[in-house]
């Protein structure tokens, strides 16, 4: 191990921790050298994956290893806010801490008291904001040299089913927080960064029209909606709407977002998995695309931007948790800041709460104040 190698415990090692690993293998000065992992069969390929960690029999074990300068927790979201506050009353290591920070609303209010208390470093780990084409997005938004101030935005993703998950935790509400927040709280980080504004008040409808209603656990059928509707408003007039469909995935872009201001349009469309593109009947996966749309003069222009195949082969998220973790090893370096801040996850989990809150009951959430306040 290099000297200057930073070592990582990690805390939960299913399906999106070994994402996690995979990309932290293509990062010289990162290595994971402490795995907890309850389940026998994620914790071998996690290990196969990490050949220089060791799997430890705890959580407690991978925070107090003296050999561990930074911890990331891939567990099931339902275990983020108790191993958060753990991790800041035991040892207060930066960590980066995978998305939904939390499922509901007392761990928010939990979660807040801690960060007026701590000052260590902590990460959440939103993805989309990494993928190189919304990156690239967000940035000509902010430079509004193409659609000057943001005034509509709309975010369209058109995907697979959830996946399977160790004991399909995944397949219901008290587990994720709901679909709207386990899945789209990315959307709704990605609105606030967008629009550079908390979104003020959110309408929702949504329902479970086909996923998973022929599966029967001893906890009942599955209760994660499976397409949805919501629209936000922002301050200054200004929008927002996310489209989700969950049975689309014969779709050939994922993600569709489109910002629009007084000066022109901009969009990107991003590809799904490339591990699920059947090329052997459609050929070569789709190539994410920027599209620029002035108003004056007329006329879209657009922009393939590739990524480099071994990132793509590395993750599911376009490249993106690679990205990610090259941000945050600077952080740890001393050489960056967070960029997605505990805060900024929880903020997007109380927009996913609300919007799952709204969609059951018809009603419209005011976000300034109460139990939805983003502050």
């Amino acid at each position: 191990m290099k000297a200057n190698t930073l070592r990582y415990g990690m805390i939960g090692c299913g399906m999106m921790g070994q994402e996690h690993l995979r990309n932290m293998a293509l990062l010289p000065q990162a290595q994971a050298v402490a795995i907890y992992e309850p389940d026998a069969g994620m914790r071998a390929a996690a290990l196969a994956l990490a050949p220089h960690a060791r799997a430890v029999d705890s959580m407690e074990a991978v925070i107090d290893a003296a050999d561990v300068d930074a911890l990331v927790i891939t567990s099931p979201n339902f275990c983020h806010a108790d191993q958060l506050l753990a991790i800041a009353a035991r040892r207060p290591l930066p960590v980066l801490v995978e998305k939904p920070a939390c499922t509901d609303l007392a761990s928010v209010s939990r979660l807040r008291d801690m960060l007026r208390q701590t000052q260590q470093p902590i990460w959440t780990a939103m993805e989309y904001r990494y993928m190189p084409p919304i990156t690239e997005l967000v940035k000509q938004v902010h430079a509004q040299t193409v659609t000057g101030s943001a005034v509509m935005l709309s975010i369209r993703e058109h995907r697979y089913p959830f996946l399977e998950k160790v004991g399909d935790w995944n397949r219901f509400n008290k587990n994720t927080g709901g679909t709207l927040v386990e899945k789209c709280c990315h959307f709704f980080d990605l609105m606030r960064l967008i629009m550079q504004a908390d979104p003020i008040r959110l309408f929702a409808s949504g329902g479970q029209n086909h996923n998973h209603k022929d599966e029967s656990y001893p906890e009942g059928r599955p209760d994660i909606i499976d397409n949805a509707m919501v629209v936000l408003d922002f301050p200054g007039g200004r929008r927002a709407m996310l489209e989700l469909c969950m049975f689309a995935e014969g779709s050939r872009y994922q993600e569709e977002i489109c910002v629009v201001g007084a000066q022109g349009k901009i969009e990107c469309k991003v590809p799904g998995p490339t591990r699920f593109w059947p090329a052997d009947t459609l050929g070569e996966p789709p190539v994410a695309q920027l599209i620029v749309s002035p108003r004056h003069p007329a006329g879209p222009r657009t922009l393939d931007i590739p990524v480099d195949p071994q990132l793509l082969a590395a993750g599911d998220h376009n490249g993106s948790t690679f990205y990610q973790h090259q941000k945050f090893l600077a952080v740890l370096q001393g050489q960056g800041q967070v960029e997605v801040s505990l805060a900024d996850g929880l903020a997007a989990v109380v927009i996913g709460l609300a919007a799952e809150h709204s969609a059951k009951t018809g009603e419209v959430v005011d976000l300034t104040q109460g139990p939805w306040s983003l502050v």
